[in-house]
């Protein structure tokens, strides 16, 4: 199998695209904008979410579903929420279809114009904050901890696989709750459960912080973030987290009867990932020969190759493999005994390296007369002889280790390209030199972060949850500032 990938180094854009299409995770659609991921591709979206999604079970929310069409009048009830995304928002405006009376094709019918145009969904704050006014009408219906898992559309006019496409799919977190304190607290949670996934699935390390104003999710009092590094220096927003106050209840009249008897409006939460985290899972860690997945999202996580001559060599090698093959499913891997005829040993190995399977093993002749297994991992591409017996207790501790190491390297890449600077012509020269996270004083001011932004396209992606108080001036002001922010170029 001929990878032939373009190099990081060469291009790291087109490296990105060749190896989401060649590694058969998705492709373009017939729809502009509109990806299909395919079964490969989606196999690693359903280990993300249902890992995800037994950690929002276990911090007490349950899963609904809400319509994917939204009344036009919803969007004008929460005036930022609308200014942050009426540029982004496709409109139904028909209802039915007819064919032309000269005989061309279907058309819209003029006639089937609906009353009130429908907004298909770019998030769901709003049809479900007029849902939650019936929902809840007491303290007693409190803390509501919801989440779905859901398709959006933002209708994004430059698209690349993964990281933004008009449709994407996704999970929206939205809870209602009597006080500020609870609403604060959860979305703090809901960020600490991301960055837990990241890290200790993905193998992906993160930033936690919150972010500017500017920067903030439209309708938001805040937003808590997890921002990735990926390997050609720019930032990746991994996962977002919103305390909503209580702008979108007012907007909806979401009351509720306080111990007291008072009304109150409750207080609000949002938060997302989608499967841009496959673009950050793709950037952190591949190489030029491909995928390099992490053991825990991998939807093979142990593949087998027969080297073989002649059907008999088959059947004595499968004999072996076969009873292998089912202890490991007992322990619970994924694994594929790739007997095929139709492809030789190099093209499977070639084939499984591309796809980043972590664990190899092939198996000939030779190591049927002497009991092993060749034994070779992905993330380092080494490669030894394991005797029979001692092969599954190496599989397990494989398995771990390339978790671990993945994630190590990852850590030290992101170690080594956060910078301080104290200069504005420090910044530009780290930014285009060297790229990364820039950690500078900021000034606090809108004025700053915008001018920063429109001269070197560089932002500020979060201002972290662990910055230390530091006396400093801003690099463009010169006024005086308590703490660092972290300024990248970013997907």
């Amino acid at each position: 199998m001929s990878k032939k990938l373009t190099k990081r180094s060469e291009d790291y854009s087109k490296w990105y695209n060749e190896l989401v299409v060649k590694a058969d995770l998705a492709e373009n659609s017939g729809v502009r904008g509109c990806m299909v991921i395919k079964p490969y591709g989606y196999a690693i979206w359903e280990k993300m979410q249902a890992a995800l999604d037994k950690m929002f079970k276990e911090t007490g929310h349950e899963n609904a579903y809400f319509p994917l069409f939204i009344p036009k009048s919803y969007l004008s009830k929460e005036a930022s929420h609308v200014e942050g995304f009426a540029k982004e928002c496709a409109v139904v405006t028909h209802y039915r279809l007819k064919n032309a009376e000269d005989g061309s094709g279907v058309i819209v019918d003029p006639e089937a114009k609906l009353e009130e145009e429908l907004i298909v969904r770019p998030t769901s704050e709003t049809i479900i904050w007029d849902t939650y006014r019936k929902w809840i009408q007491s303290y007693r219906d409190l803390p509501l901890l919801i989440n779905q898992w859901a398709n959006v559309v933002r209708w994004e006019m430059r698209t690349r696989l993964f990281l933004r496409t008009a449709e994407f799919l996704w999970q929206e977190g939205h809870t209602a709750h009597a006080t500020e304190k609870e609403a604060i607290e959860e979305a703090e949670q809901m960020m600490h459960v991301y960055a837990d996934f990241a890290e200790n699935h993905m193998a992906v390390p993160v930033i936690k912080g919150v972010k500017t104003e500017s920067e903030r999710f439209a309708g938001a009092v805040e937003t808590y973030c997890i921002e990735a590094l990926m390997q050609d220096g720019k930032a990746l927003q991994a996962g977002t987290s919103h305390f909503l106050g209580q702008n979108f209840a007012k907007a909806f009249d979401v009351k509720f009867a306080t111990k007291e008897g008072k009304k109150e409006h409750v207080w609000a939460t949002s938060w997302g990932v989608s499967t841009r985290l496959m673009g950050a899972l793709i950037m952190t860690h591949s190489d030029d020969s491909g995928l390099v997945l992490p053991p825990m999202l991998a939807p093979i996580q142990v593949v087998i190759v027969p080297i073989y001559k002649g059907i008999e060599q088959l059947d004595a090698i499968s004999e072996k493999v076969n009873p292998l093959v089912k202890e490991l499913r007992v322990k619970g891997f994924s694994v594929k005994f790739d007997n095929r005829d139709t492809h030789k040993p190099g093209f499977k190995f070639n084939e499984y390296e591309l796809k980043g399977v972590p664990v190899r093993l092939a198996i000939g002749p030779r190591d049927l007369e002497n009991g092993t297994y060749e034994v070779a991992r992905r993330d380092t591409f080494e490669k030894e002889t394991v005797a029979a017996d001692a092969v599954i207790s190496k599989i397990e501790f494989l398995m771990e280790d390339i978790q671990k190491n993945i994630h190590q390297k990852a850590l030290k890449h992101r170690k080594d390209h956060i910078t301080e600077v104290d200069t504005y012509e420090e910044f530009k020269d780290v930014l285009e030199n060297k790229g990364g996270f820039i950690s500078v004083h900021w000034d606090g001011t809108t004025e700053t972060e915008d001018r920063i932004k429109e001269e070197t396209k560089a932002t500020i992606r979060c201002i972290p949850m662990d910055a230390k108080e530091e006396n400093g001036v801003d690099i463009i002001s010169g006024k005086p500032s308590k703490r660092r922010v972290l300024f990248a170029k970013a997907y």
